[in-house]
């Protein structure tokens, strides 16, 4: 079975400057509850459907394929859940690891998270300097949970 282990960190937005454009990501939910995620992704030019599992401290099961982005774009318009998820991605490598930071817009406006693979739950790593607080167990930061609760609706205080 693959598996995802993945850590999950706000951005130090006074201390991050981005690498480039980044790709940009438009993906929506066919299905977006915890136990069972189904989630088709357009990400430039080539378009991914996953499905992942319920997530169990940093991990999770995760399927992943490719699809025509002729497909993952009815998809996205005709049966997935509304609003769809909207950002751009960035790579940056730090100490030999691939961070993705990703940018969102929309509803979403103002959120910068980053995320890190791993081999194991407690694979050591280095924390680039523009990496904030982790919010890994923080459902909220979960993609599928941005269709329900956006963050612009979050109590920020």
């Amino acid at each position: 079975m693959a598996k995802e282990i993945e850590r999950k960190y706000q951005v130090k937005l006074d201390a991050w400057v981005p690498q480039g454009e980044g790709i940009h990501f438009k993906q929506g939910y066919l299905n977006s509850q915890k136990e069972r995620v189904v989630r088709v992704r357009i990400e430039g030019t080539r378009a991914k459907l996953t499905i992942k599992g319920i997530t169990t401290g940093v991990t999770r099961s995760e399927f992943e394929y490719s699809i025509p982005v002729e497909d993952a774009a009815l998809l996205l318009d005709n049966l997935c859940e509304q609003p769809l998820i909207d950002k751009h991605r960035h790579k940056e490598v730090h100490f030999g690891k691939t961070w993705e930071i990703d940018v969102f817009h929309g509803l979403n406006e103002g959120l910068v998270v980053a995320e890190i693979e791993l081999a194991s739950e407690d694979e050591a790593i280095t924390l680039p300097a523009w990496v904030g607080p982790e919010v890994s167990s923080d459902p909220r930061y979960f993609n599928s949970n941005l269709l329900k609760n956006p963050y612009n609706t979050w109590n920020k205080a």
